[in-house]
This record gives C-alpha cells, structure tokens and sequence, in this order.
C-alpha cells in the first residue's frame, strides 16, 4: 500500500486556491506546502465548489480584504513602475517585488487593526508567479528578469565606454556633434520641507499643489553651447492660466504637450525630434561651419523607441541614434550625472528670487502669492531661467564617465568657479524670513527624484483619474486651434494644392521640388488637415447623437 495521503482543510484549500489566483504558480504552491503538483491541480479543479462552501466565521472578511488590498497595490504598483521607467531607472523583478510589498505593507497599515489582520500583513509574499502574472497581465516591458548584480552593471557600463570611443573615433565625431537627452519628473510647487508654505500646505484640505508635477526632456551637447529648447509634458492641454496670461503655446521657450499623466509618449517624442530638435542641431551645424552629422545618446526609456531613426524626417537622416545598454542610466547618462538636480537646484533659487521679489515690491504675503498666483505660466518662465543658468561647465562635465576624452579638451578654458546655488537659496529664503538651511534645500532635490511614497502614489493615481474624467466629460479648456475657421483652413489647403501644381508643371527641378513640396505638406500642413479630420469625426459624432436623441423621443 502507498503511502497515506495527507488530508487537506477546506481553509488550506481555500489558501492555495487564493495563492494562485494572486499568481503564485502551481509548482511552487505545490513545493510551498510539500504537496504533489497533481493535487494541487485537484484542488484548483474544485475552486468553485470550495468557494460556495460557507467558510468558518472571519475567513471571508479577510480573503476579501487581501483581495481589495491586492487590487490597490497592483493599481499604485503600477503607477510607480511606469513613473520609474520613464526615468529609464533600472527595474527588476526584486526591485519590483519589493515595491510591491512595501505598498501593499503600508495599504494594511491604513486598515483599523484586529486579530485577524495580523495574519494577513505578511500574506503577500510577491512570489514570482505573482510576477510573472501582473507583467503578462499589465504589459510591461524593459524589465530585467533576475535582478542582475550592480556588479556586472558596473561591467557593461566600463566594456560600453570602450565601444563607445571606438564609435566615436570611427565616425569622426566632435563633442560639438553629440547630443544627450534625459527626460525628469518636476513637481513645480515644492517647497523644501521645513519652510512654513509646506507647512500650511499640509494644513490645507484638499489643496495639495505640491503634487502637480509636469516632465521635461532636456538636451545639449558634450561641448555645453547647444541647449535645445526642452520637451515638456503636463497633465492638461490649455491649462485656465493660459487663457488669464494670454498664453500663445507656439511663443513658449519648451514644446508644450499634453496627456492624462504627465508622461513623456513615443508619439510626442518622436515630434520633438523633428520639430525641434532637428531643425536646431541642423541650424547650429551650419552656422558653426560644422560638418552636417550628429549623434543623439539616450537610454531605454519607454518614450525613445529602438527604430528612432526611421521616424526622423528625411532632411535629418544626418543624425545617428545611439542607446546605453540598460541599467547602466545611473553611471553613464550624462544628464544623469548632476545636470538635471544642478537644473532643479536652479529651478529652487529663482522660485526663491521670485517670491523675494514678490514680497518685496508687492503687497501680497508670502502666502498668498504662492496659493493664488504661483501659477503654471510663472513655472515656466522659470524653468527657462534654470535651463538658461546650467552652465557650459556643468553640462561638459557631465560626459567623463562616458566620454572622458570631451571633458579634457575643454578642462583648460579657465571657467569661472561656480557660486554654490544652495547658499544662494538659503540666503534668499532667509531674507524672506523663511527657516531654510542647506540641507532642506539639498533634500527638497532629492526628493524631486525620490522614491514616491505610497500616499503620493495614491495622489498621483487619483489626479490622473481625475484628469481622465475630465477629458471624457469635456471640461477640459476648449483646444486653442478651434479658432482659426474651417473655412480659412480649406481656403489655405485650395491655395497649395495651386500652387504645387504651378511649381510641379514649370519647375525644371522635378526631384528637389518634389522633396520639398512633400517635406513643406508633412511638417507644415499635416497639422491643418488633422484638425479638419477631427471636426468631421466630431460632427458626425454630434449629428449621430442628435439622430439617436431624435429617434428615442420618437419612440416615447
């Protein structure tokens, strides 16, 4: 006779089947409760049997507690992974799992406590069925699968230095010719922690500016004189301080676009490249009398596409895209390496100038200016005052770890020493009559690439929502472009259409004219009859509902 088997409670099996459903895999939930996988399958055959039967007092209450619990987490996890890899931060799956307890940890902290909770705090194990189920069912990507050690990052990062200079010599590339772009969260109205505006932040119910946040690309070149006019992405397309500001987008210093969360996309990416950041590296190529090639290094962000090249209008096929290998953000990016927390440190000292000026030549307390009329236009002017003030010096340094070589044929042009910004920002807040010291300020920079705590993920998540909502229910400001008239644009259309066939009939160039028309259609015009394509959707959409409307009333 066999051995006897081991007998299971209906609590055991309700666990296994629970386990499971949170994806743990059948082979481990088979090793984890020293059970044969056959049995498990069993058990996990009888799931709804199991489940109809009236389970002892409490088991209900807890499993349906793990399983809002569970939701929540995967819902905040989520938005801390996309925030992560929009940095183009390392993920891993440990990285991951521990996140994800972490979160589900401090969502049961929330949670009134009594005996049966005890249990369940360490109910959540992040196995890596777990994982393996929430990257199947969410979609992400750019994962690395068993959490590599930072020792063998260290490794890629010195081989990719070597074939980086290889690609450098070979090509013949100067540091005038090669371009770096990063992209970073900035939460426009922080404060640092301990100025008394935070504090009464915190007292405000309901107000919690401190989370808006926008996200800005920024790019220059090894040698530091081309800065390109940045990317910046923010949660509403035609934010009411526009309206008040008489804001026109075009005149902006940054490409100014829009969607629910405030992330960078492929789609406006690939827009940058050819609205601007082509046509800027061509202009300074020419005008420097340099040779038309550029190099472009980004890391693996989910923005920056592997096929980037193919998307780049023919007039810029002169520019090579160049990826980091992943995980090596941290040691070779160059915006990485104090660039963009020397512009968020700048961004921190004229926000402070701003308010000094305010206050001083103004009859608004500090208080008010900074509830009522600290708005996303004065934001940007300031973002441009911090981009204007990164210097030559701090975005050449940027590149020794990953082209040393830029950094030593500029090292000898007697820079001036730079003033700390941080002392600057101390001493404005303290003529203010603010209690700001170096490492508040330190830390307000830190924190503006921090890890996000769970309740500002909540906030995070519950503003992207509400964004969502907005956008579906049309409050949304009206779209700036509604005001030139269908009639003009079809007239200006007519007009082209004319004047191509003039050029294509008496024009003895056919091959450039044809480019040219074709290049002049796409940037120039593609914009134009997407708008009209729009309208036409949106009239039949109303015409649809009218006829709908017109049929029901009918019908009563």
């Amino acid at each position: 006779m066999g051995p006897k088997k081991k007998m299971m409670s209906i609590e055991l099996k309700r666990e296994i089947i629970e386990k499971h459903e949170q994806g743990v895999r059948v082979i481990d939930l088979a090793r984890m409760y020293g059970r044969s996988t056959s049995m498990i399958c069993t058990v996990l055959k009888q799931k709804e049997l199991i489940k109809s039967i009236t389970p002892a007092k409490g088991v209900t209450i807890i499993s349906k507690l793990r399983t809002s619990l569970h939701e929540k987490m995967e819902k905040l996890l989520m938005v801390w992974v996309t925030e992560k890899q929009l940095q183009g931060g390392t993920l891993t799956q440990s990285i991951i799992c521990e996140k994800a307890r972490a979160i589900y940890g401090d969502l049961l902290k929330q949670i009134p406590h009594t005996s049966t909770n005890e249990e369940s705090e360490d109910s959540f194990k992040a196995s890596r069925g777990w994982f393996d189920n929430f990257k199947k069912r969410t979609g992400i990507h750019s994962v690395v699968r068993h959490g590599e050690a930072a020792s063998s990052d260290v490794k890629a990062a010195e081989a990719y230095i070597k074939t980086f200079s290889e690609l450098i010599e070979a090509k013949g590339y100067i540091p005038q010719q090669v371009f770096n772009c990063d992209e970073t969260g900035l939460f426009w109205k922080r404060m640092p922690n301990r100025t008394y505006i935070t504090a009464e932040e915190m007292m405000m119910p309901g107000h919690k500016p401190m989370k808006d946040r926008l996200t800005l690309a920024l790019c220059a070149n090894a040698s530091g004189d081309c800065k390109i006019k940045p990317l910046l992405v923010y949660h509403s397309e035609n934010p009411r301080a526009f309206k008040s500001h008489k804001i026109l987008k075009e005149k902006l210093q940054v490409m100014w676009r829009a969607n629910p969360k405030a992330w960078v996309t492929r789609k406006f990416f690939v827009e940058w490249i050819n609205l601007v950041f082509g046509p800027s590296v061509k202009k300074y190529l020419q005008e420097n009398n340099l040779p038309m090639q550029a190099l472009l290094v980004l890391d693996n962000a989910p923005a920056h596409p592997p096929n980037l090249e193919d998307d780049l209008l023919e007039e810029f096929k002169f520019i090579k895209v160049l990826y980091l290998p992943p995980n090596t953000t941290p040691i070779l990016q160059p915006m990485d390496q104090q660039v963009i927390s020397n512009f968020k440190k700048l961004y921190t000292k004229h926000i402070f100038r701003h308010c000094f000026e305010v206050t001083e030549n103004t009859n608004l307390t500090l208080r008010e200016f900074w509830k009522d009329h600290f708005d996303i236009v004065i934001c940007l002017k300031i973002i441009d005052q911090a981009w204007l003030g990164v210097t030559t010096r701090t975005l050449t340094s940027a590149w020794k770890k990953l082209w040393p070589e830029a950094v030593v044929e500029r090292a000898f042009e007697g820079l001036e020493p730079e003033v700390s910004v941080v002392e600057e920002i101390v001493s404005l807040g303290k003529s203010m009559g603010l209690e700001v010291d170096e490492r508040d300020v330190n830390e307000l920079v830190e924190e503006q690439s921090q890890e996000l705590t769970t309740e500002e993920l909540h906030d995070l998540h519950s503003q992207q929502q509400t964004v969502v909502q907005r956008k579906i229910s049309f409050e949304e400001e009206p779209e700036m472009e509604e005001v030139i008239s269908t009639r003009d644009i079809k007239e200006i259309l007519a007009m082209w259409e004319k004047v191509v066939e003039f050029v294509d009939k008496n024009h003895p160039e056919k091959v450039a004219t044809g480019r040219a028309s074709e290049l002049f259609n796409e940037t120039c015009l593609t914009h134009f009859r997407n708008i009209l394509k729009e309208r036409k959707k949106q009239t039949s959409l109303d015409s649809f509902f009218k006829r709908s409307a017109g049929e029901k009333s009918e019908d009563q």
